[in-house]
């Protein structure tokens, strides 16, 4: 039994004394907030402001991605100075449960948003998406202290696959409660609070095993709370001298997640727009996308430690170039659905895969400071992406497909970078321990 369990513990790709428990309540939380963006963010409430909040009016669209726009902003500012401070005051539990509170709240709170609430509107989805973008970096960090190094595509792929099959879930009752109350004939002004509602609450209630059996990572070296930025400053400045290949994959990461970025937000236009869907079209294409993102995260994240990082993620951008392809040139439905099966294969392998080099890169003793620099980068992503595609759309004077296959581009600088970059050095830049830079004083 001994001999067993000893080669149970060898072959098992989470580090000693992690259970399968305390894991699962770390997939958890996929679970609990892919609900958010699949409803809000994707599917529901953007085509909500835009046809109903905004009465349908050439602006609105440009509003939402404005306001999600800032948000990611702020996420950029001011998430390195919370990875860090969690890292020195062991506070990534705490983070993560502020901004899962705030997330449920400013979400429930978007069930009031009526009719002309622009202001109103925009402000609580722009809170919602802040707190949620912060969660999401918060639990991020927790993967390298859950998987062995030469498992982490594997157990970062476990977590998003199930974040997908919760994103299912969510947009299943949202066409649940949409289909119920078309049949008494009342319209989205009337339902789309009762799926904000649902939304949060199934988003609160995923949540709780992470905040039960989730446990705290070590304490790291700690830094004085006002130098904390000025910190992240100099972990940025020292990815240039000490390690190049991470600050490679960060741009590679910012060039791909702002392709990515598009195709969740804009979607559910670029198929309303281009291809005349409906709003039960639009949920069934989200459905089918979700579906192939959870088979290709799981899948994929075995094959991905099996063949390498890098491989494994040039493949899902060669794969993206290929949907941009489809999707632009499809004059047919069949075309089109291939084109989105194909985009929800990418999006869970690739998002996968870029969060699993981030842990196996990322120095151990640092491991929210870094995880902090990889969420920048996506903020960025998500500032560039959204607003490059919603100004060519105005220039072209509304051709959405020359903006999609300009978004294409994101995806080729990303596979050129990263065949720029070594992971066997980056790998070697990790194990050769640097105390991290501290601040000049002013």
């Amino acid at each position: 039994m001994a001999d067993r369990a000893s080669a149970s513990g060898r072959a098992s790709p989470l580090k000693p004394g992690v259970g399968r428990r305390e894991v699962w309540s770390w997939a958890m939380y996929d679970f609990a907030n892919s609900g958010y963006t699949t409803v809000v963010l994707t599917t529901v409430f953007n085509a909500y402001f835009v046809g109903v909040v905004a009465a349908g009016q050439a602006w609105g669209t440009l509003a939402l991605t404005g306001a999600l726009s800032l948000s990611y902003l702020i996420v950029m500012v001011s998430m390195p100075w919370l990875g860090a401070r969690a890292d020195a005051r062991a506070g990534h539990r705490r983070l993560l449960f502020t901004s899962t509170v705030g997330c449920v709240l400013a979400t429930a709170v978007l069930a009031s948003v009526g009719p002309g609430d622009i202001a109103w509107g925009l402000f609580w989805l722009a809170a919602s998406n802040v707190f949620y973008c912060v969660g999401e970096s918060a639990v991020a960090s927790f993967l390298p202290g859950l998987a062995r190094p030469e498992s982490m595509g594997r157990v970062s792929g476990w977590g998003w696959s199930f974040g997908y099959c919760g994103g299912m879930l969510a947009l299943g009752l949202a066409l649940w409660v949409a289909s119920a109350a078309g049949s008494q004939g009342l319209s989205a002004q009337d339902y789309v609070p009762w799926i904000m509602g649902l939304t949060a609450g199934l988003f609160a209630l995923a949540a709780v095993p992470s905040f039960l059996w989730l446990r705290e990572p070590a304490r790291t070296t700690a830094a004085p709370a006002l130098a904390v930025f000025a910190q992240l400053r100099h972990a940025w400045l020292e990815t240039r001298r000490d390690y190049p290949d991470f600050r490679r994959l960060l741009m590679c990461i910012a060039c791909y997640q702002a392709g990515i970025t598009v195709v969740i937000t804009l979607s559910a236009v670029y198929a309303t727009e281009v291809m005349g869907f409906d709003m039960r079209q639009t949920m069934l294409l989200v459905f089918l996308v979700n579906i192939a993102a959870a088979v290709g995260a799981f899948g994929f994240g075995y094959l991905q430690d099996r063949i390498g990082h890098k491989r494994a993620l040039a493949i899902t951008l060669c794969g993206w170039l290929v949907m941009v392809g489809l999707a632009v040139s499809a004059r047919s439905l069949p075309v089109f659905w291939s084109a989105a099966a194909l985009a929800g294969l990418c999006m869970g392998t690739s998002q996968s895969a870029g969060r699993a080099m981030v842990g196996v890169l990322a120095p151990a003793r640092r491991p929210a400071e870094f995880f902090a620099l990889w969420t920048f980068a996506v903020q960025l992503a998500a500032v560039v992406g959204p607003l490059t595609y919603g100004l060519l759309v105005w220039l072209t004077q509304g051709n959405h497909r020359a903006a999609l296959l300009t978004t294409g581009l994101f995806f080729l600088a990303g596979l050129w970078l990263l065949g720029r970059l070594d992971f066997a050095r980056g790998q070697r830049d990790r194990d050769a321990f640097r105390p991290p830079a501290q601040p000049r004083e002013i």
